[in-house]
């Protein structure tokens, strides 16, 4: 069962700010965000743990080559 996150969750994964996620977001370098309500937003967490493991493993071929 998937889970979805807050903002203040996502930044604290990703050492993001909010403006870097939301601009982000807007050109496709981000995961999007799920409407859960009028005033509330969430993010898939498996998504965000995705997106922060393709950045180690960036970091790690960067190393080799």
């Amino acid at each position: 069962m998937e889970a979805l996150i807050k903002l203040q969750e996502v930044q604290r994964r990703s050492g993001l700010s909010k403006t870097e996620i939301y601009e982000k977001m807007k050109i496709g370098e981000f995961p999007d965000r799920v409407l859960i309500s009028i005033r509330a937003v969430g993010w898939v967490e498996s998504e965000i743990e995705t997106w922060v493991q393709n950045k180690i493993q960036a970091r790690s071929h960067r190393k080799v080559a």
